[in-house]
């Protein structure tokens, strides 16, 4: 009875691994070997690519664009911020945190391999006024989770288009 089982949870498993399941954070494969990351100053989507592909990969982030043989350009990160609700009282019940990320992936002549690529990703965060320092860390874990989300959506693009192509 043990081996019988044991045999149904490899057949399992194997099965999971060829219809191409993945767990969630793990990074698809690239296509290249060597790629710079080029990112909007002050912003720390670059760095988290960086160590997303570094310690996920075998590709190696260059710090010189003439060593590299792809260039990932983020354009932009942005974070908006709306009030998606009211109380009665006209005091703000819920807000609706967005980050968007514009990025392509390059050649190293600057001839755009993909087009750019919006990433929207949004977030529900309730509010009441008595809890606004709390509040104000939830934001930032929340922009934090939403980023690292973007970056995985960056690089299972990145993959797809490389090997589409």
């Amino acid at each position: 009875m043990a081996m019988l089982r044991t045999l149904l949870t490899v057949l399992f498993v194997l099965g999971l691994a060829a219809c191409g399941f993945k767990l969630r954070g793990q990074i698809p494969d690239l296509p290249f070997q060597r790629v710079y990351i080029t990112a909007p100053a002050g912003q720390t989507i670059g760095s988290d690519l960086e160590r997303a592909i570094s310690t996920h990969t075998r590709v190696q982030v260059v710090k010189k664009v003439e060593k590299s043989e792809a260039i990932i350009q983020v354009v932009h990160a942005i974070r908006e911020k709306r009030i998606l609700s009211l109380s009665e009282s006209g005091r703000v019940r819920e807000f609706e945190l967005i980050y968007r990320v514009l990025a392509r992936l390059l050649d190293t002549q600057n001839t755009e391999l993909a087009p750019l690529q919006e990433i929207r990703l949004t977030r529900i965060l309730p509010f009441l006024d008595a809890q606004e320092l709390a509040k104000a860390a939830e934001e930032e874990m929340l922009y934090k989770d939403m980023q690292k989300d973007a970056v995985q959506q960056i690089l299972r693009q990145v993959a797809a288009i490389a090997t589409s192509k």
